[in-house]
């Protein structure tokens, strides 16, 4: 499969566009902002505990800003919509364009193209997530860092950003306006947030499903620094369907014509 002329081509585009860049200075901007706030009060409290020895104990680096902060990218990562930002156009554009016709007839196989497009999108999508490895470096020259649970934290939004990415695909290959493949890969984001809020108050059945859906729910382990297979399952699974539903998407389109 030609995977690779494609990715590249997708990567150019990014490159030589400002919307990458743009999405990335704004990620940086407010993620800056939650890490300054988090440490900083951390910062308050480690001094309050050099006064008080039990108040130490419970100064943890991890739950003061690794955590909160990691938990902060989902909320982030979503309301500031870099997701359906970076998936819109990937489908949409081809087909406003009417170069999808062009791509689908050459001698490449749907799934290479879907391949491409989405390596390159989680690609860009990785050089985020690297950018921000500059906060636990600063953490760890100013006080001893437990690399196991950040490593966890990061493996869990890598697989959520796989399965955001292939959301944002799936409704960037169904639609020609880029903006209505945004808003629905922003809507079925946020009901993803969203559906786990009322577990609290349900039972049953009821309460489960929405807790197995809830993305909050499952990312909490790998927040907490625990790496649990149902929840890389659940991440894994999303991902594969969201894909699969593309590449039918994408071969009824070639059958179309």
């Amino acid at each position: 499969m030609k995977i690779w002329p494609i990715f590249k081509k997708e990567m150019r585009i990014y490159l030589t566009t400002p919307l990458a860049y743009a999405i990335l200075l704004v990620f940086l901007l407010v993620t800056g902002f939650f890490f300054w706030v988090y440490f900083a009060g951390f910062a308050s409290a480690s001094m309050r505990a050099a006064m008080n020895p039990q108040f130490a104990r419970e100064a943890n680096i991890t739950e003061w800003v690794m955590r909160p902060l990691f938990t902060n990218f989902i909320s982030i990562i979503l309301f500031l919509s870099l997701v359906p930002m970076i998936t819109m156009r990937l489908f949409a554009e081809e087909r406003r364009s009417g170069t999808i016709e062009l791509l689908l007839t050459y001698p490449v196989r749907d799934g290479a193209v879907l391949a491409a497009k989405f390596l390159g999108a989680l690609a860009l999508y990785g050089v985020m997530l690297l950018l921000t490895l500059v906060y636990p470096a600063i953490i760890r020259y100013f006080t001893p860092l437990d690399w196991g649970p950040v490593l966890t934290m990061y493996t869990g939004l890598v697989l959520m950003g796989a399965m955001f990415l292939s959301i944002g695909l799936f409704f960037s290959s169904v639609t020609e306006n880029q903006i209505v493949a945004a808003l629905a890969t922003f809507a079925t984001l946020l009901l993803l947030w969203a559906i786990g809020f009322p577990a609290d108050s349900a039972d049953g059945v009821t309460r489960a499903i929405l807790q197995h859906v809830s993305v909050v729910d499952r990312f909490d382990s790998f927040s907490k620094g625990v790496l649990d297979t149902k929840d890389v399952l659940y991440f894994l699974n999303a991902t594969l369907l969201a894909l699969f539903l593309t590449l039918r998407s994408l071969e009824a389109r070639r059958w179309k014509g």
